[in-house]
Formats: structure tokens, sequence, C-alpha cells
């Protein structure tokens, strides 16, 4: 790894915490000179490029995949209960597939705060899961699997729409919220010995009502959020507020699955950023950003696949670290 990217990669992780992305203090000379080419390149050619690629049919293959695993998995909790064949059972908080205990690890950490000690059978059920996430990719979870991702994708688009017809308008929020949403519900199941986030959490929820039904107190507060998103801030819960994200993200900092950028064939048109849930972690795509001619996308990255789907140009692509050939 070049001195450029190592350092890339430390800010990345004070952006999944976070921070605002900055210029970069290094790029490595062989960057420096595809940025250089870039200025010198007739405007009126480039432009012609741009939309000759953009031009080219956008594609869903990765969303479509994303959306049917995420379906997949939470049919197979609701087949497992009530036809009562013990593929999947339990929730997405706690449950066993084919035998292997899988505990997600935020709830497993909320658990052990409010009881105050290490509960053995919990660090053995996150085992699995651990792993698994370290190898997918720490994010991967928010859009592969958790159910409210998937609502709130689709009020996403409502959202995009009425802002598009100038009938609401966006409001970001700060993203240390998260970080500090985290330190507080810790806080709370450290004091009052009760896993306070596990009651409000709308990815338990929803697990929750799709395999047993869910109170109607509960949807509400699910509905709630879903119209905070779609007439005011966009994706509020999933980018301010949910630990679960900042948790797997940690966990995602090491994993060898990623989103790969190349710099010589982006044209920086922006389509990109557009879609992402997390645009901060594109960051690197932005004219003269880029730190070296290949970078990897920081842990933050959900690997929901969206702008790899509408990069015209294939510049963003999926890698497993190590491996020369692309998925």
């Amino acid at each position: 790894m070049s001195a450029a990217l190592k350092r890339r990669f430390f800010e990345q992780i004070k952006c999944l915490f976070g921070a605002e992305p900055q210029k970069p203090a290094l790029i490595e000379e062989r960057a420096l000179q595809v940025h250089q080419l870039k200025r010198m390149t007739n405007k009126a050619e480039l432009a012609a490029a741009k939309e000759m690629h953009r031009a080219r049919e956008k594609h869903h293959s990765w969303r479509n995949r994303r959306w049917a695993a995420l379906i997949l998995v939470n049919l197979l909790f609701v087949v497992s209960y009530g036809f009562d064949i013990q593929i999947l059972e339990g929730a997405l908080t706690a449950s066993r597939f084919i035998g292997f205990h899988l505990i997600d690890l935020n709830s497993a950490l909320q658990v052990m705060l409010a009881h105050k000690h290490i509960i053995t059978n919990l660090l053995i059920g996150t085992g699995t899961v651990l792993v698994l996430w370290i190898l997918l990719g720490g994010r991967s979870f928010c859009s592969w699997v958790c159910p409210y991702h998937l609502l709130a994708e689709w009020a996403e688009k409502l959202h995009l729409f009425l802002v598009q017809k100038k009938l609401v308008s966006d409001t970001p929020l700060d993203r240390r919220w998260r970080s500090a949403s985290w330190v507080i519900f810790a806080l709370l199941a450290l004091v009052t010995g009760y896993t306070v986030f596990e009651a409000i959490s709308p990815t338990g929820i929803v697990s929750r009502a799709l395999i047993y039904g869910g109170s109607w107190l509960a949807m509400l507060w699910v509905l709630a959020l879903l119209v905070f998103e779609v007439f005011f801030v966009r994706r509020a819960w999933c980018r301010y507020a949910c630990p679960i994200g900042l948790t797997y993200g940690v966990v995602g900092i090491v994993s060898p699955l990623r989103v790969k950028y190349t710099l010589e064939s982006c044209f920086h048109e922006g389509d990109c950023r557009k879609v992402c849930l997390v645009p901060h972690v594109l960051d690197t795509v932005i004219k003269g950003r880029a730190v070296d001619t290949e970078v990897p996308l920081g842990p933050d990255c959900t690997r929901c696949g969206l702008c790899v789907d509408v990069c015209p140009t294939g510049s963003l692509k999926f890698e497993i670290k190590g491996l020369s050939k692309l998925l």
C-alpha cells in the first residue's frame, strides 16, 4: 500500500465516526499525472465523451441481487417459524442457522452492558457473525440483510421525487450524531440494566413483526421514522442514528471485499454520489481528490452496489483484496 493510500485509509476511518472528508495532503505521483492530463484535455471532447457514456443504458444488477438476498434471508425466518422447519430460527437480533448460533454484535454488546458482565453464550454466538461480516464487509449487513434498510430505500425514492418536484427539501444532519447515538445507547444499557436500543430499533421491530407479528405501537414508531425520512431528512435513521451501522462499520475496516475506484476511466460526472447512502465515502471520485490511480472505498461503505450500477465507465467495481479478478 502506498503512503498516500495508508494516509487515506486512516482518514476513511475518521469519516466512519463522523469526520468530514478533507482534500488530500499527499497524492501519489502517478495519480498527479492523471489529474494533470485530465486538466489538459479539451473540454469539448471531454463533454462529448461524458454524454456518450451517460447515454448508456443504466442497469440495476447489483441492486436486484441485493434486494433478492435481503428478501430471501428475511423470508427464511418467516418460513422457518411458520412451518417449523428449523432452517433459520429466531430473528435478526439472535438466531440459529441449521444449528449455528448467530447473534447480532450490537445486540450482544447491549445485553452484556445491561447485565454488566461477559456472557459466554453470547460470545460464542457472535463469533460466527464476526467472522462472516469481517469477510463480507461490516456495513454490508445494512444493505444486504436489514429489512428496515429496504423500507427506507423505498421511502428515499419518494423523498427524492418530492425534492425534485420542490415539495420538500432535504436537511442533512451532522454525521457525528451516529457516534453519539452509539455512546448514548451503550450508557443507557449500562446505567438502566435494560437494552433500550433493542426496544426502539426498527431493524429488530420489523424483523420480529415479519416473523411473529408485531405490536401496533412499535410499527407506528417505524412508520413515523419513514414519514420523517420522506418529508424531512433523507435516510435519517441509517445515516445519523443507528449504532448497528457503526458497529458493523468498525468490524468491516479490514474486510477483503470492497468497492474499488479507478481514476483513469472516471469522468467525474457524479452519478455515483447522487445515489449513495453515504456519499462521503465517494469523496475520492471528486475531480482532483484521488490519492492514487486505484483507491478502495472506506469502511462506511454499505457495499450496496448502487454506485457500481450507475457508473457509466465502470470506474467503480467490487473487488476481493488480493485477487486481481474483479467481481
